[in-house]
């Protein structure tokens, strides 16, 4: 019977490891909750690269890598690819679609954090949901600035900081209670592509803030690409036949 190892990272893939029984795996980097209610196996942690992660592989009998990470790890991705080249082995991976902007945004984009640092100059009130990354550069907040930061989990900030620690998915009405209470003069965001938080582009779009969208990676190349999960759980229950 063959044996698949899910690397996590996006809600879908939780969906699918739903759907998985015992003899899997379903791996998580370790940043957010872990479930507790799967009938496949839960690894928690990284690998050490793309050779610990071969190295995984090949003590697990592993048939099928299937990545379903984050569109913006793309270190992890390359590792998988890597790894599956090196034990021979098939590496699938389930990429949702961008977000495509839509009549009326404003949408800017930016290659990394010194593009973005230089085009938040002329904003006051920046939202940023990058995640935890913005947290290494609160002593670099401008005078004039004030940053809001929403990660997964609460975090200090300072007193031109403030760390919201919340989890998606958010309610349309929601976030623009959050624009308004907190001025939000322009919106930070990676392109992730998730339905959970779309909405803050929404709101951005009625209320005229700029987007400063993070450019997405370029990502590793794989034999076999999804963008649903429903197309990857039918080419799964074909391979596991």
């Amino acid at each position: 019977m063959k044996r698949i190892l899910l690397l996590g990272g996006v809600t879908e893939a939780l969906a699918i490891a739903r759907t998985l029984g015992p003899r899997h795996i379903y791996s998580l980097a370790g940043v957010g909750r872990v479930p507790s209610d799967l009938v496949c196996r839960v690894r928690v942690g990284g690998y050490g690269g793309a050779e610990g992660l071969a190295q995984f592989v090949r003590a697990e009998n592993i048939n099928l890598i299937l990545d379903a990470t984050h569109p913006y790890a793309a270190q992890i991705s390359a590792n998988a690819a890597q790894a599956a080249q090196m034990c021979n082995i098939p590496c699938w991976a389930l990429r949702r679609p961008a977000w495509q902007p839509q009549p009326g945004d404003d949408w800017r984009e930016v290659r990394d954090w010194a593009g973005l640092i230089e085009a938040l100059q002329p904003f006051q009130r920046p939202l940023f949901t990058l995640g935890r990354e913005p947290l290494q550069h609160l002593d670099e907040i401008p005078a004039g600035q004030f940053w809001t930061l929403r990660a997964l989990d609460t975090y200090p900030g300072n007193e031109r900081c403030e760390v919201i620690g919340a989890r998606g998915p958010f309610l349309l009405e929601d976030e623009r209670a959050l624009f308004e209470r907190r001025q939000i003069d322009v919106l930070i965001s990676k392109n992730s592509g998730s339905s959970a938080t779309e909405p803050k582009l929404q709101v951005a779009r009625e209320l005229g803030v700029p987007v400063l969208v993070l450019q997405r990676p370029v990502l590793a190349g794989v034999d076999r690409e999804f963008l649903t999960p429903q197309e990857t759980l039918t080419a799964l229950a074909s391979f596991t036949q």
